[in-house]
């Protein structure tokens, strides 16, 4: 061996002639994700009087396959402001390491300010937005829940395009299309948000975890729920449905070796 620091791990040239490194020059196209693999599903969330409440379940699937079932997809931020992330589980490590960076910087500077929820969504948006414009997306789709600068409950979604929307009642993935009008009932506008109570909110959420237990082929039934209010997070990672979700199966006529 070339016991060089700079050739450790290759063949004496020597003894072998030069190494030739060419093989590791592409002259294509750079490439970028063009899907995603490993994926979470839906986030769904829900403001209160005081705050929001939102929560996923912790199933990372690859492909159809149930993979990775202790993967949290809630993400805690200045302990005043809670990430939902769906889509592309391994883009979602990386929004995590820019958002662990931006806390060291924000730590340092010891200004006296701390960026809510308004102001961290904002900057999820142009991330999100520069990534899309440079053709290489983040494939997920962000709820970002706290309180915005008047300390009045905050909740919005920024897309892999960077598209942002607000609203009283936000869900993705099929949550969009399950869990929304569940939701809707009890938040209809923005007007019924101060007669929603924290355990109304949270009561209605954990319901909503159910169907799409029972509905999305893509969830789980282990999931992790925050409330976020101007007097902190309470997060529960661990949260789980009823011991026995599919029990009431047996009731049904053909399930099984019924057949009466």
């Amino acid at each position: 061996m070339n016991h060089f620091p700079q050739a450790w791990g290759r063949p004496r040239d020597d003894i072998y002639g030069h190494y030739d490194a060419s093989f590791l020059q592409s002259s294509g196209p750079n490439q970028h994700t063009q899907s995603p693999v490993v994926t979470g599903t839906s986030v769904i969330a829900v403001k209160f009087k005081d705050g929001v409440v939102v929560a996923a379940d912790n199933l990372a699937s690859y492909g159809s396959l149930a993979r990775f079932t202790d993967v949290k997809r809630l993400r805690t931020f200045n302990d005043t402001t809670v990430i939902g992330f769906g889509g592309d589980v391994s883009d979602m490590q990386y929004l995590d390491r820019v958002l662990s960076s931006l806390d060291i910087k924000e730590s340092y500077a010891n200004d006296g300010h701390h960026l809510n929820a308004k102001n961290l969504h904002t900057y999820l948006a142009k991330v999100l937005y520069k990534r899309r414009s440079d053709f290489n997306p983040l494939w997920n789709q962000l709820l970002v829940a706290g309180t915005d600068d008047d300390g009045k409950p905050f909740l919005s979604s920024a897309d892999l395009l960077g598209t942002t929307f607000s609203a009283p009642t936000l869900a993705t993935g099929f949550g969009a299309h399950l869990a929304q009008p569940l939701l809707r009932r009890i938040v209809p506008d923005e007007a019924a948000v101060g007669g929603i109570t924290q355990e109304a909110a949270v009561a209605a959420v954990k319901e909503c975890m159910k169907v799409l237990f029972y509905r999305d082929a893509r969830s789980l039934d282990k999931y992790s729920i925050a409330v976020v209010t101007n007097e902190g997070i309470d997060l529960k990672e661990d949260e789980k449905l009823e011991a026995q979700s599919w029990a009431f199966a047996e009731g049904i006529r053909g399930y099984g070796t019924q057949v009466s």
